[in-house]
This record gives C-alpha cells, sequence and structure tokens, in this order.
C-alpha cells in the first residue's frame, strides 16, 4: 500500500468532512421539515429560518393551496405556521412559525458562486429529518419555467448541483462552504440533478415583498422581444452584443405610449443591459411599478432615448 499517497487522501477527507460537518452544525437548527394539508392531500417539504423573529424561506409549490401547517426543527421543537406570502413564478414563499426561536440562517449572493464549488444541501427529504448532503455547483445561469394559472415566466440563473436532492428537499437550504445559503432547493431533474433557486439582489427583492405584502407585485411594459445581435461596430463600442428587437407593442400599453415600435431594438433598460428577455423581466419588480424607466434603443440606425412608465401586471 502506497502510505504517502493513502495520507494524502485522508488528509483531503478530513478536510473536506470538516467544512461538511461544519456547514452541517451551523445551519441545521435553521432549518425546518414542514406538513401542510391542503384539499389535494398532505405535503411536505423544507423551509429555512431567515429572521430571528420566525420568518422561513421555502417554495411555492411546498405550500401551494395551503394557509399553514406545522414546523420541526432539529431540537424537537414543532410548531404551527402560517403562510406569509407565496410567488408562483419564482417558486418562492415565506412563512412565520407561532413559536421562534431558530437561529436565522445567513443568506448570500448566488452570482459569486463558481463551478466547482463545493455546496451543502440541508433538508428533509422522504421524511428524513436532518439531511445532509453535499456536492459541487455543477453548472450556473441555467433556467427554470415557472407557471401561475395561465402566466408562465422563467426562473434564471439557477443553481445546477450535484449533491444528491430527494423528494423533501424542496424548500430546503443549498449554503457553500462557510455556511451561508446561496439558494433554496426546488427541484430533482434527475439522476445526479438538482436545482436550487439562486439567493440574489433579485430574489432578495422578492423575498421582501412577500414579508412586506404577502404577495410580489410585477409591472409590465407591454412589449414583447427576441434577442438579436447588434451591428458590429455599435456592439464592439458598447461591449454588448445582442440587443431585444421588438416583435409586438401593446396597443395602450406604457411601451406603446412611449413610443416604442415594432421592429426597435432595446439596448438597456435603467441603465442595465437588454441581451435577453430575462433581463428585462429582472427590472419588472414592484419598485418599478408607475416609477419612470428610461430606455435605449437602436431605431434605423441611430440611438433613441424614450421613458417609460410600467404599470402594475394584473
Amino acid at each position: 500500500m502506497d502510505t504517502e499517497h493513502t495520507g494524502v487522501d485522508s488528509g483531503a477527507l478530513d478536510a473536506y468532512s470538516r467544512v461538511v460537518t461544519g456547514v452541517a452544525t451551523k445551519l441545521l437548527p435553521s432549518v425546518a421539515a414542514l406538513s401542510v394539508r391542503t384539499s389535494r392531500g398532505q405535503g411536505a417539504g423544507s423551509a429555512v429560518t431567515f429572521t430571528d423573529d420566525g420568518f422561513l424561506l421555502t417554495n411555492a409549490h411546498v405550500v401551494a393551496g395551503a394557509n399553514g401547517g406545522t414546523a420541526d426543527f432539529a431540537d424537537g421543537t414543532e410548531t404551527r405556521f402560517d403562510v406569509v406570502g407565496a410567488d408562483p413564478l419564482s417558486d418562492l414563499a415565506v412563512v412565520r412559525v407561532h413559536n421562534p426561536g431558530a437561529p436565522a440562517a445567513p443568506l448570500g449572493n448566488a452570482d459569486e458562486l463558481k463551478i466547482g464549488q463545493l455546496v451543502v444541501a440541508v433538508g428533509n427529504p422522504m421524511g428524513l429529518a436532518g439531511s445532509v448532503t453535499a456536492g459541487v455547483v455543477s453548472g450556473l445561469g441555467r433556467s427554470l419555467p415557472a407557471r401561475d394559472g395561465r402566466r408562465v415566466r422563467i426562473i434564471d440563473s439557477v443553481i445546477q448541483t450535484d449533491a444528491a436532492l430527494n423528494p423533501g428537499n424542496s424548500g430546503g437550504a443549498l449554503a457553500d462552504s462557510t455556511g451561508t445559503v446561496v439558494g433554496i432547493n426546488t427541484a430533482v431533474a434527475g439522476y445526479g440533478l438538482g436545482l436550487a433557486v439562486p439567493i440574489n439582489s433579485t430574489t432578495r427583492s422578492i423575498i421582501g415583498e412577500l414579508v412586506a405584502n404577502g404577495r410580489v407585485r410585477r409591472a409590465w411594459l407591454g412589449v414583447a422581444g427576441v434577442p438579436t445581435p447588434l451591428p458590429p461596430a455599435l456592439a464592439e463600442r458598447l461591449d454588448q452584443k445582442l440587443g431585444l428587437r421588438v416583435v409586438e407593442v401593446v396597443p395602450g400599453s406604457p411601451a406603446g405610449n412611449a413610443g416604442i415600435y415594432l421592429g426597435d431594438i432595446l439596448i438597456t433598460a435603467g441603465g442595465q443591459s437588454t441581451q435577453s428577455v430575462q433581463a428585462l423581466l429582472r427590472l419588472m419588480l414592484g419598485p418599478a411599478i408607475g416609477t419612470d424607466l428610461p430606455i435605449t434603443l437602436l431605431r434605423k440606425n441611430a440611438l433613441v432615448d424614450v421613458v417609460t412608465v410600467p404599470a402594475e401586471l394584473n
């Protein structure tokens, strides 16, 4: 036996184990197993405490059709919870327990993740409370369709991981090596393929709206577009390869009232590049309603500035 190499492998395993056990020790007290009962039957999932006064973050599909349920924590505490608000279009929901006491888990920024980075999933799969699995970030920038009635929206920047996820993990924490929550586990897409809604500036806004209002107000412009390449000279000058070519403008909509026409190419909105439909949708949250949104567009080889006022999406 090659004792030298065996020692190296053992040392590496010890370091890996120390990270995973450290994350588990930090997060297990903050993660609850949720039980809900609806007209469709009984369901289960996980949730992560993110405030000291008992607010927990989970998936919208975990609490769909329920007003409340039961939360069980790792220390044996069982308490009722109420659903504060849910947003199916981001698959995020906020619940609040009746007897708070669990420590708040720190929320991080998934935009800083790197492919290959170690992540740890904490949840309650298959009714097995307090389960911990580990893996790596397998992919970033994935997309996941979400539906609310007839409305369909793409959840972008979804995290792909090979950390084992099973039914019941939904709503649980995906954390980095420091025990900071960077995602909420949401789906098992196949063998060795799990997905998590990222914690970033967009989802933080959604969480804030759910806590404050119990729902997420969304804005709309009344315009549909498809990504299209910018002219090479302009792309080089702006350091931006794509824009959104307008293929539909709803009459009387904020876009129509602002003077946006078919064939225009949206380049920036609110100072941010609009290279995809998702980039524009990220701006269409509650704070945008009734607020001036400057847009720069390309029309007949000329740059044109217009100002829109997004309206609330009903």
